[in-house]
């Protein structure tokens, strides 16, 4: 799937979704909210997402070249190398990608999106080297940005946060749902471009290291639950994330000083790409980001939700996770938009209800699918995504009926 499909699509519908309500309702500002989202979009692309991005891509480049050269990342290659040759056979077992994908699901799954994009990015770059064909999405790129977007994280930070400003009684009760609904969606992506890719997934090295995360992620569960309270988590969340943040370029430094390698040098020769890389995306930014926002703002999402209310309705089911659909339309689209209505939610049914909980729960339980392909696939000129944002959807898919059920589980 090309991304001028999925953007033609979203204009499209926009379109004659505002004709209908200006012919058949009267609605003469239709057009206009149509307008003025794509002006406040396009200006947002580039004001509050590529240009911020400059100074965080320049930063984390910077590191990742010390790293690099410091032998870091190839150490991470060799470590996950085994693992990572069964999902990305493309790529040789020692090659650079691998320290750089494992940098990026590392800081994913602690939360750190400052540090997530630039590395995702350079783990991209580096995947691109391989690619022989340069506008289409090679197999490895695909598996890398699915994994990615399924948004696995360990610390939901920014969550417990927003939860904990609106008075949440117990913040962090959404802290083992939010880990398991995710990790059901990483999975979910996994096998899908698996089953694509035709890989073997019964194979001793790739049961040992999924059992092995699973059996990490369990362990790190409990003893949150067991043995910390709500306040302890939040703060042992906050410190570990940024004890490691921090550590990384540190490490790295240190790294490159035993190695006698002039560090400031080698920092501002990875330092220069980050201007490059963020000015590159600018164009697929506005162009998604416009037709996301004329999507959203005739209504489309609205009607989905109906849709399934009165589906869900006749089947005698109980229709309160309908309020929160929008979410988890809203999600793969926009994280400021899916974000607003948490918050929203949050705040008109209060944050310790069924819906606060569950809105909390289903915004962690995937991520922004469009947002992510624009981003990544454009950053090193990718225009023929093949099966990227089907293999996407489906794992936000199940992250958000994960959401659900485990919401109805623990909060119910």
């Amino acid at each position: 799937m090309a991304l001028n499909y999925v953007w033609v699509a979203f204009f499209i519908i926009a379109f004659f979704i505002a004709l209908v309500k200006l012919i058949f309702f009267g609605d003469t500002e239709i057009f206009k909210l149509l307008v003025d989202g794509i002006f406040d979009s396009t200006k947002s692309s580039v004001m509050d997402i590529a240009l911020p991005l400059i100074g965080t891509m320049a930063f984390w480049l910077g590191i990742m070249n010390i790293g690099e050269k410091a032998g870091a990342i190839n150490f991470l290659s060799r470590l996950v190398g085994p693992f990572f040759h069964r999902l990305f056979p493309e790529v040789p077992k020692n090659h650079p990608a691998n320290g750089a994908m494992m940098m990026n699901f590392s800081a994913n799954l602690l939360g750190l999106d400052n540090a997530a994009t630039p590395l995702g990015l350079k783990a991209m770059e580096s995947l691109h080297e391989l690619n022989p064909q340069k506008d289409t999405a090679s197999n490895a790129e695909i598996m890398f940005l699915v994994l990615h977007a399924s948004g696995l994280t360990i610390l939901p930070i920014s969550i417990i946060a927003q939860r904990a400003i609106l008075g949440a009684h117990d913040p962090t009760d959404i802290f083992i749902p939010c880990i398991l609904a995710t990790y059901v969606a990483t999975l979910a992506g996994l096998l899908t471009v698996a089953y694509k890719q035709k890989l073997k997934l019964l194979d001793p090295v790739v049961i040992g290291w999924l059992g092995g995360i699973t059996l990490v992620l369990a362990a790190l569960v409990a003893y949150f639950k067991l043995y910390l309270d709500k306040q302890q988590i939040s703060e042992v969340s906050k410190v570990a994330s940024n004890l490691i943040l921090l550590a990384i370029p540190v490490l790295f430094i240190l790294g490159a000083l035993r190695k006698k390698i002039n560090v400031f040098e080698v920092f501002i020769e990875g330092a220069k790409g980050g201007l490059e890389t963020s000015f590159r995306i600018i164009p697929y930014l506005v162009a998604m980001l416009a037709a996301i926002s004329v999507f959203r703002a005739s209504g489309a999402l609205g009607y989905l939700v109906d849709v399934f209310k009165w589906g869900f309705g006749h089947l005698n089911m109980d229709t309160s996770f309908t309020e929160v659909l929008p979410i988890g339309f809203m999600r793969p689209l926009s994280g400021a938009g899916s974000r607003a209505m948490m918050l929203d939610n949050m705040r008109h049914f209060g944050t310790d209800s069924f819906i606060g909980h569950l809105s909390s729960v289903l915004y962690g339980s995937a991520d922004t699918t469009f947002y992510i392909v624009a981003l990544y696939f454009g950053s090193v000129g990718i225009k023929k995504t093949r099966y990227a944002i089907p293999a996407g959807l489906i794992a936000d898919f199940a992250g958000v009926v994960a959401a659900i059920l485990l919401s109805y589980l623990f909060f119910g």
